[in-house]
């Protein structure tokens, strides 16, 4: 999940992803990852970038329910909540793959209609 709240108050504080990978002792490939959640925040790594920002620990941090909750996802393509909540971040490739794959099959469908009325007229 993304760390919103983390990389909102990052940018009004005027911090690069540079300086808080720096901070707490990472390069900024794996800092960018534990922004996106693609990582975990450790709670030390949390108390130690609350200390840079000068914020508290809850003005930063959010958990995966509470993102579920209130992501705003009308910008966000290929993202959803699904059943319970669940955030869900599909990859835009593979939406497109999937539609190709959709038209292929009603393609198919329609072929089998096609054929299946043929030999139903030859029956008759």
């Amino acid at each position: 999940m993304l760390k919103e709240k983390l990389k909102q108050t990052r940018i009004n504080k005027k911090f690069s992803q540079q300086d808080m990978a720096k901070h707490l002792n990472i390069s900024q490939p794996h800092y960018l990852r534990k922004e996106k959640g693609e990582i975990e925040i450790r709670d030390e790594e949390w108390e130690r970038m609350a200390k840079l920002l000068d914020v508290e620990v809850d003005d930063i941090k959010e958990t995966d329910n509470e993102k579920s909750i209130n992501q705003n996802f009308e910008n966000i393509t290929g993202n959803y909540v699904g059943s319970n909540n669940v955030y869900c971040n599909i990859p835009e490739y593979i939406l497109q793959n999937q539609q190709e794959y959709i038209g292929i099959l009603k393609k198919e469908i329609e072929d089998l209609k096609a054929k299946i009325a043929e030999i139903e007229n030859k029956l008759k």
